[in-house]
């Protein structure tokens, strides 16, 4: 982890143990169980920093990998762009996160606009600016406002 005044070094395991074995069930088919232990300081910082995503969002936008990849990208980054400071995103690195297998930038952007499109029907508040360069993002809500309960 880098920052302007300082650098350190993590060992970040994330999974401190899984379990997988096969399971015979009642109708003689066999499936897998699985368990995973996250490690606590992961899950942690997990629970501190979740986002809320729309359950309906979701479901409506699961017939993509990419839109739901964008789908959570977005709605973890652009309530943490600072006020007034837009951050740009280049094409070539929109492709590295989202579309290594595509050969051609051309042929990406091509399928990256149509499943951003899928999103920001499901994120209206997004606001997000694309150009020639790449994509301008800039703060936005969490697709989903979080709730505070009084107990």
């Amino acid at each position: 982890m880098k920052t302007e005044k300082y650098e350190v070094q993590i060992k970040s395991q994330f999974v401190e143990a899984f379990d997988l074995w096969l399971k015979q069930l009642e109708d003689k088919k066999s499936t897998w169980v699985q368990t995973i232990c996250l490690n606590p300081r992961y899950f942690d910082n997990l629970q501190k920093h979740a986002v809320p995503l729309s359950e309906r969002a979701l479901a409506a936008l699961s017939h993509s990998a990419m839109a739901l990849d964008i789908y959570t990208w977005l709605a973890q980054r652009l309530h943490r762009v600072p006020y007034g400071k837009p951050q740009t995103i280049t094409w070539a690195a929109v492709k590295g996160q989202f579309g290594l297998e595509y050969g051609q930038m051309g042929h990406f952007k091509q399928k990256f606009h149509i499943a951003l499109s899928q999103v920001l029907a499901h994120y209206q508040e997004a606001r997000i600016e694309l150009d020639r360069g790449g994509l301008m993002l800039k703060r936005s809500p969490p697709p989903v406002s979080v709730r505070v309960a009084v107990v």
